[in-house]
């Protein structure tokens, strides 16, 4: 990887630094020409989500065929319990790495600020397992998957770095690893337990092997290229692996990324809500058919996060640059197959339904069928406002995603208690739409404006201090 051409202190100072004003936008940044290409970078995402997500599912089969549909309820309402706090303590860190474009903050500010709020994370899901009224078992499945997230969540720290870098190659053969080590280790130890709890842990302790050894090492390898001259101390501590315990960068960027964390949050939140009032007025039963089922979308729809997670980077560096032709171009193209997908899905789920849910989870499951399609329909609007959502990212307009971020829950609130409590489980397949529709008319209209605006700036290009995030900024 080649020198930048950027001095080391001016790609950390601040936006206000003249001589950081002066350099071009097209200046290079330290890791960038070591990249891989968008078409390689996706290439590699699409394949390791593939691998991931199948493995994931397979973890799903086997709970679904070793054990009964309580006992896969009761992972989904782990899940769906964990899944919001670790979302909040992750801050969105990877995606406003990924967009950094400037390299202000070290990747030890980084990690220091996730493995802080990782440990009060898991504090949290303890006392809510212990003092949320559940049942004995439940409790502790709920806890021993709120550990392996907390695990999940540094890894994802690491897949920030690397995907700043544009080394999706490195984030693929993490996942791929991690999938093809979990699915044969919890099948074992389910196949002979029974025991989803044991199951759970298997996966914890897995994935923390896999953190110490590959996501550490690749951490490493990386920065080594990027900053290959360690002589000054500055570059010492960005080319460090090591937590920086610096608490006033920490706080100036825990400020920065709250608005994008607050909106994980509640983005991860919206779809919890339905199994929370499956699991209030139907049971755990009834909610293990309904994951299993939604599941099957979820492992479909890796075509999306390799199409976001890959071309983030690359629309962040295009809208920095007053490239918005480009930008257009790809966004368009990112839009296009998402939903080419999401279309082809409710097909195959309007004719094979039935025998697709019998030959994977069982004959029991297919007599759930319905509900698989409106889960398809529904997932056709959810992906789209995916994708929309990682363009806003790009543009950092963090802000305005947590806008309608909340709105989109409360829309997925109310739709849940209207809907499940009389149509049952359809009810809850439809209620995702409701809440993505929000987020495709509030993205849509904040990235027409914003490409309007930016167009109309300088010929479509704008001073460098708009690569930075203002914790003033909510309009468009």
């Amino acid at each position: 990887m080649q020198e930048t051409s950027i001095p080391i202190d001016q790609a950390s100072a601040s936006p206000d630094d003249a001589s950081v004003k002066s350099k071009p936008l097209t200046a290079e940044i330290p890791g960038e020409q070591g990249g891989l290409s968008l078409r390689a970078n996706f290439s590699w995402t699409f394949m390791g989500n593939v691998v991931y997500a199948a493995c994931q599912w397979g973890l799903l089969v086997v709970l679904a065929r070793f054990t009964s549909p309580e006992h896969v309820g009761q992972f989904s309402l782990g899940l769906a319990i964990t899944a919001p706090i670790v979302t909040f303590s992750n801050l969105g860190l990877r995606n406003v790495q990924a967009s950094d474009t400037l390299r202000k903050h070290d990747f030890g500010h980084y990690l220091g600020l996730n493995l802080g709020l990782t440990v009060v994370a898991a504090v949290v899901i303890a006392a809510i397992a212990v003092a949320g009224g559940y049942a004995r078992e439940t409790a502790v499945v709920i806890a021993a998957v709120g550990l392996a997230k907390c695990i999940e969540s540094v890894s994802d720290v690491f897949y920030g770095l690397l995907q700043q870098h544009e080394r999706m190659d490195r984030i693929a053969l993490s996942l791929i690893i991690k999938g093809v080590a979990s699915l044969p280790a919890l099948g074992c130890v389910v196949y002979f337990t029974h025991s989803v709890l044991w199951g759970t842990l298997t996966l914890a302790v897995v994935w923390a092997a896999l953190l110490l050894t590959y996501d550490v090492r690749s951490g490493v390898l990386v920065l080594r290229t990027a900053y290959p001259d360690r002589r000054t101390q500055a570059r010492s501590t960005q080319a460090s692996v090591l937590p920086l315990w610096q608490s006033s960068s920490m706080a100036q960027l825990a400020w920065i990324a709250l608005p994008l964390g607050l909106t994980g949050t509640l983005g991860s939140l919206s779809p919890a809500i339905p199994r929370y009032v499956i699991a209030h007025y139907m049971g755990e039963r009834d909610l293990g058919f309904y994951s299993a089922m939604a599941y099957l979308l979820i492992a479909a729809n890796t075509v999306v996060r390799a199409l976001g997670q890959s071309g983030l980077p690359r629309l962040a560096r295009s809208y920095a640059a007053g490239d918005l032709l480009g930008f257009r171009r790809l966004l368009a193209k990112q839009v296009g197959v998402v939903v080419g997908l999401s279309v082809l899905l409710v097909a195959i789920a309007a004719l094979a339904g039935a025998p697709l849910l019998t030959l994977i989870y069982g004959p029991t499951y297919a007599t759930h069928a319905n509900v698989l399609y409106w889960i398809a329909v529904a997932n056709v609007v959810v992906c789209l406002g995916v994708m929309l959502n990682y363009a806003l990212t790009s543009i950092r307009r963090f802000r305005v995603q947590l806008l309608q971020a909340a709105i989109a829950t409360a829309a997925s609130a109310i739709a849940s208690f209207v809907l499940i409590p009389r149509f049952g489980m359809v009810g809850a397949a439809i209620v995702p739409a409701c809440a993505a529709g929000v987020q495709v008319v509030f993205a849509s209209s904040v990235l027409i404006r914003a490409l309007k605006a930016a167009g109309n700036s300088h010929e479509g290009r704008f001073p460098m201090e708009t690569l930075e995030v203002d914790a003033g900024e909510v309009d468009s």
